[in-house]
């Protein structure tokens, strides 16, 4: 059982001492900060899905426990023709499928299709499989992977694979299928991709008192970072060395995810000029601290700090999970925007930043690279 590292430790704790410092030393005459912000939103309820989403069909990654579970369940009670949980396990997907069917009432609605993101032939395969259906409406890729010791999957660090390369594959193969449903049937489909406030972790800022106890003025006010790979001629070939693993490698993943989302919008754009409206709604969420199995690795004194957290302020997770249907509900405004709480926020500064414009074009475009190595002319699907 591999063990999670600093990363972390390091980012939970740190959580955990804004959060109690914040409550210290708060003012009413000072602005959200990140602690305020984020205590803010965990206690605060979400609102239950009500959107009507009869006749669709829709993919859930990650789907057999957790955020998944919980957000294909209410994909099924809100009338959904068909919803596959696209799962690494299929006998637990059995089980979670046998699960929805009890608890909504609703059988021949959920399919369980083998998905293994840490291999790019599964993701791939799943894909065909998809171009299939008649219709997909939409697609939450919630699978993810935190490890803090390097593991190599398909030649890079296990959660770079599964958290970047494996979703924008899967992403930019679903591209096609999903436009098709929207122009056949005269509707706007969603590609929802999951991230985390954790992408706030790797701004050293973060460990500032400015960032402690109020935000920022300006966004280019945080332009230091630990997400050194980007100091490298190639960022992809620095996530294929054991020597480049860094103690925050599932923050850094979080924070591409949100790059590349907004950067993918940029260029559906530019591939339909003139066009105001997108058939397809791209948006990357943040579902907050949940009690899911995400750091299911972890150790002590790891696995103490995350189970405080949780005990304190975690959500369940269903309330998570709401943010994710948030994401298949949003509306045009949220194409190529971060969902924080089931609405449009700005994302850490270090995205919004001169420097932060500058690695979104480059992470991007490196991926591209990266995924046409892997699927020969994949990029024409944008």
């Amino acid at each position: 059982m591999p063990t999670t590292g600093r990363f972390s430790i390091c980012a939970v704790a740190s959580v955990l001492l804004r959060v109690g410092l914040f409550l210290l030393t708060s003012r009413p005459d000072r602005p959200l900060s990140f602690s305020a912000n984020f205590l803010w939103n965990q206690f605060k309820p979400l609102p239950v899905p009500a959107t009507d989403f009869s006749g669709k069909t829709i993919i859930v990654t990650g789907a057999n426990s957790g955020l998944g579970l919980e957000a294909s369940r209410h994909f099924v009670r809100l009338g959904a023709a068909k919803v596959i949980l696209g799962c690494r396990s299929a006998e637990k997907a059995e089980v979670a499928k046998a699960d929805i069917e009890i608890t909504t009432g609703r059988k021949d609605v959920v399919e369980v299709w083998p998905l293994e993101m840490g291999s790019f032939d599964s993701v791939r395969e799943f894909c065909r499989r998809a171009a299939t259906l008649d219709r997909l409406d939409v697609v939450i890729e919630n699978a993810a992977l935190a490890m803090g010791v390097f593991e190599e999957l398909e030649g890079f660090e296990s959660s770079v694979t599964v958290n970047v390369v494996s979703t924008f594959l899967m992403a930019l193969l679903l591209l096609p299928t999903l436009r098709r449903t929207a122009s056949k049937h005269n509707v706007q489909t969603h590609l929802s991709i999951v991230s985390s406030d954790a992408h706030y972790f790797v701004s050293n800022c973060l460990f500032n008192t400015q960032w402690v106890f109020q935000r920022p003025r300006q966004p280019n006010s945080c332009i230091k970072a630990r997400f050194k790979e980007r100091q490298s001629p190639s960022i992809f070939e620095a996530f294929r060395s054991e020597a480049d693993m860094t103690e925050d490698r599932y923050n850094t993943t979080k924070l591409i995810v949100v790059f590349i989302v907004r950067e993918l919008a940029h260029a559906m754009a530019r591939s339909r000029p003139g066009n105001e409206d997108t058939p397809v709604i791209v948006n990357v969420i943040n579902p907050g601290y949940c009690r899911t199995q995400l750091f299911r690795h972890a150790s002590p004194p790891l696995s103490w700090i995350i189970a405080t957290g949780l005990l304190l302020f975690g959500r369940t997770g269903e309330m998570g999970s709401r943010t994710l249907v948030g994401g298949a509900e949003a509306d045009q405004g949220s194409h190529g925007s971060y969902l924080d709480s089931c609405k449009v926020r700005d994302p850490a500064p270090m995205v919004l930043n001169p420097e932060g414009a500058k690695t979104q074009k480059r992470v991007f475009a490196e991926l591209m690279e990266v995924l046409e190595g892997i699927e020969p002319g994949i990029t024409k699907n944008i």
